[in-house]
């Protein structure tokens, strides 16, 4: 069907009521909307599968604005598409409040699939996406249904494709052969600070050739014709992802800042504005919008609200020749884990390293829950996530679920947030936890966007031994406590590995870590009898007397160690009480009430033992506690050397203890 003059209106008016809104707030990015909105009004109005009125349908393409300072646009095509985006919040732009926040932010604006912003994490996650998406059709899809068929789209400019994670996460998705994602890269060669020949020279489609990507080039954004040709050759790649570049220029429109960084982060100014727009032929108020552009993305809505009821219908026809199967679909879209956890969870005894308990929760529970994937980032037999006898994700066979993500970290960590956020699996992934650093924008923004992924640090402590201090994490566990809305449980034994996962199956409201040990722990009779105040983040373990007079606390490895110093203690008849501090994060959620019943404010001889950074842990000791903690770097030597070496014995636990009561 050919472009008409709607079309062209439709462009310009995406541009204008960017344009306005960044003026309205003095602060914005118009240089990309301008560049950007022919291809952005092709995509959304000839192929993308959408339903305002239920932005949540499963089966939606995905669109991903991974240059996420380019907001405006996508705002602008929410706005015009039907979704709950008014002209009065766009005129709100990165003001208190609104709807239209200066990036892109997943929950908190309708029809945003991701939040962007940090550059190249839109490409991971919809990479990420992609991978979701592939194995839930691999997995429920038969001759007579498709249940998962969508695409996923990404508008990525130079920026994105200069970060690390962006190649990647590019690597994997050509090794993988997601042939449903399609990149339209904005290639315009201008960054924030200049021209991008000063840092960006490398030939992008030789890097994707190599990559396994089909490449396709546009010469001229503005010639849709050629951009509608681009992007249905992509849908019919078989077996590649596809990136598009599509040559634009930055500001288009803007007489002396076009093709200039002038043009990227700031408002073009009244003058440039008005030039702008007698270049765009445009002589309407500002925010205005055409009734046929309306019109126009009107028709578009009702083809999606069409597409997601025939997508219905073929739903409930699949419910009847496959009920038991389309039962657990609908489990894996929304999530839900419907298990006898006491039945299914093994029982341990003995000493047991958490990470080898991680290791037979999850293959005890994988049978039950089909949507359940793991992996690792090259490390699955020292992190314990291989699930047994079910199978490699590869191309041709998407329906395994051990995901191999390579020496990949921080595009595994971005992976991991796509594949929740597009839905129908439950990931997991392990690594060291002196590695999480390499996944730490990652982890934030899964924080950000309430994404319940699942990470198993391994390798805790500087019980980790021989691999010295690179190997070794001191800080990690304190940064990630300091991450909002991030939940962070370091188990005691094995016991409470399997509660740390239950409970990361069946609070689907934000991610969580568990810090697992290299080395075996005693598996503690305590923490068995205790199991109902798991979720409370912190628990009275063990108590002699009223313990008014010592409270230790501790946290995985070492609980078993103060444990061990309290008994002596008790048998010196000292009042003490073992503090088992599970989570941090679940702890402060608990009532005042509660916290002081655990932690009573007037016993101020306390203890806090973990083989970690000591900052944490003064918010529970206070001015009169103590800390036995780790504030430099570890060393090299077999672990139980290491560990006695920076005084984690029972015999330096007691002396400290004993020198706080005199």
């Amino acid at each position: 069907m050919p472009f008409t003059k709607a079309d062209q209106l439709a462009v310009q008016t995406i541009r204008t009521l960017s344009i306005d809104a960044i003026e309205r707030a003095n602060s914005g990015h118009p240089g990309l909307p301008m560049g950007a909105a022919p291809m952005a009004h092709v995509l959304w109005t000839r192929f993308l599968n959408y339903n305002p009125k239920n932005p949540k349908w499963f089966n939606r393409d995905r669109f991903v604005l991974s240059a996420g300072h380019g907001s405006m646009l996508l705002y602008s095509l929410l706005h015009l598409s039907g979704f709950d985006v008014s002209i009065e919040d766009l005129k709100n732009f990165r003001q208190w409040g609104s709807k239209t926040p200066g990036h892109p932010e997943y929950g908190h604006t309708s029809g945003v699939d991701a939040t962007t912003g940090p550059l190249g994490q839109g490409i991971a996650m919809a990479v990420g996406m992609a991978m979701a998406e592939r194995f839930v059709a691999a997995t429920f899809n038969r001759d007579d249904a498709a249940l998962s068929d969508h695409y996923t789209y990404v508008l990525c400019g130079d920026g994105d494709l200069m970060e690390g994670v962006a190649s990647e996460a590019a690597s994997l998705a050509g090794h993988l052969g997601l042939e449903r994602l399609i990149v339209l890269y904005d290639s315009n060669n201008i960054s924030l600070d200049g021209p991008t020949d000063w840092s960006f020279t490398e030939d992008v489609k030789g890097r994707f050739r190599a990559y396994g990507w089909n490449v396709l080039r546009v010469e001229d954004g503005n010639d849709m014709d050629e951009i509608e040709k681009a992007i249905d050759e992509a849908r019919h790649s078989v077996g590649r992802p596809t990136l598009i570049e599509v040559k634009t220029i930055i500001g288009y429109g803007a007489p002396t800042k076009q093709g200039t960084n002038k043009a990227h982060g700031s408002p073009l100014g009244a003058e440039e504005v008005q030039k702008a727009k007698e270049a765009y032929e445009w002589n309407h108020e500002e925010f205005y919008v055409p009734a046929e552009v309306r019109d126009l993305y009107a028709a578009r809505a009702k083809e999606g609200e069409a597409a997601e009821a025939a997508w219905d219908e073929v739903v409930e026809a699949y419910g009847r020749e496959h009920p038991d199967l389309a039962q657990t679909f609908v489990d894996a879209m929304h999530g839900n884990v419907h298990i006898d956890f006491d039945a299914v969870l093994p029982k341990f005894s003995g000493g047991v390293a958490t990470r080898d308990a991680f290791g037979k929760v999850i293959n005890a529970i994988a049978p039950h829950v089909p949507f359940l994937i793991g992996g690792s980032a090259d490390l699955s037999g020292s992190n314990k996530t291989m699930l047994n006898d079910l199978g490699h994700f590869e191309k041709g066979n998407y329906q395994g679920r051990n995901f191999f993500y390579g020496v990949r970290e921080h595009a595994m960590g971005a992976m991991l947030n796509g594949m929740t956020l597009h839905g129908g699996v439950i990931p997991f992934a392990g690594t060291f936890l002196v590695f999480c650093d390499y996944l730490r924008p990652a982890l934030r923004l899964s924080a950000l966007m309430k994404q319940p992924v699942i990470h198993a640090f391994t390798h805790d402590s500087i019980a980790v031994g021989e691999d010295g201090p690179t190997h070794e994490p001191v800080e990690q566990l304190a940064s990630l406590r300091l991450i909002p809305g991030f939940r962070v449980f370091r188990p005691a034994d094995a016991t409470e590995t399997a509660q740390a996962f239950r409970y990361a199956l069946t609070h689907r409201d934000a991610p969580v870590a568990l810090a697992l040990s290299r080395q075996k722990l005693p598996t503690l009779a305590e923490v068995e009898q205790h199991a109902a105040d798991f979720e409370r983040g912190g628990y009275v373990l063990y108590q002699h007397g009223d313990g008014n007079q010592l409270i230790l606390l501790a946290t995985g490895s070492e609980v078993h160690l103060v444990l061990a110093a309290a008994k002596t203690l008790a048998n010196e008849g000292v009042a003490v009480r073992v503090i088992n501090m599970t989570s941090m994060e679940l702890f402060e959620e608990q009532t005042e009430a509660y916290k002081e019943s655990v932690l009573p404010a007037y016993v101020t001889n306390r203890l806090a033992v973990e083989m970690a950074h000591p900052m944490p842990w003064y918010h529970y000791v206070g001015l009169n506690g103590r800390v036995l903690t780790i504030n430099r770097f570890g060393a090299s030597a077999p672990g139980d050397i290491v560990v006695e070496e920076y005084g984690f014995t029972e015999d330096n636990v007691l002396s400290i203890a004993r020198g706080l009561m005199k």
